[in-house]
């Protein structure tokens, strides 16, 4: 079962990531930063990384970790996105769905790291294991 749900999630990102470039513009109107375009270019080549590096299982624990903190770091986007009712693709998103999206990042998180075993490097390292890979 982790494996399927390792592949979905690497699959996910492989479709976010290229969403980052063929949608550049209406993700970039969720980014609550300057140079807003070239942070989605920069996250999207990020989800491209993620998604390969979750294959390889000598770095999936560390990836899941790092992935896990992206999740995080992101989640304002979702943020701003629910507050602001900024459109998605062209279309004005439910309320309901774009607040949703915030829990759900929690979820994702958790996904990863039931697919990719990250929390061991955290018992093992704790902080540490931000940098260290096996």
């Amino acid at each position: 079962m982790k494996i399927i749900t390792l592949l979905l999630i690497s699959i996910g990102f492989i479709i976010g990531g290229v969403m980052h470039f063929t949608n550049d513009t209406d993700l970039a109107a969720m980014t609550p930063l300057p140079f807003a375009l070239e942070i989605v270019w920069i996250t999207g080549l990020m989800e491209f990384f993620f998604a390969i590096f979750l294959l390889l299982p000598k770095y999936r624990q560390a990836t899941g970790l790092w992935l896990s903190l992206f999740c995080l770091l992101i989640l304002t986007a979702n943020i701003n996105m629910a507050i602001n009712n900024i459109p998605m693709f062209g279309e004005q998103v439910d309320p309901l769905i774009a607040w949703a999206r915030i829990p759900m990042q929690f979820v994702l998180i958790a996904l990863i790291f039931y697919a990719t075993d990250c929390g061991q490097l955290i018992k093992k390292y704790g902080v540490k294991a931000l940098i260290h890979c096996e």
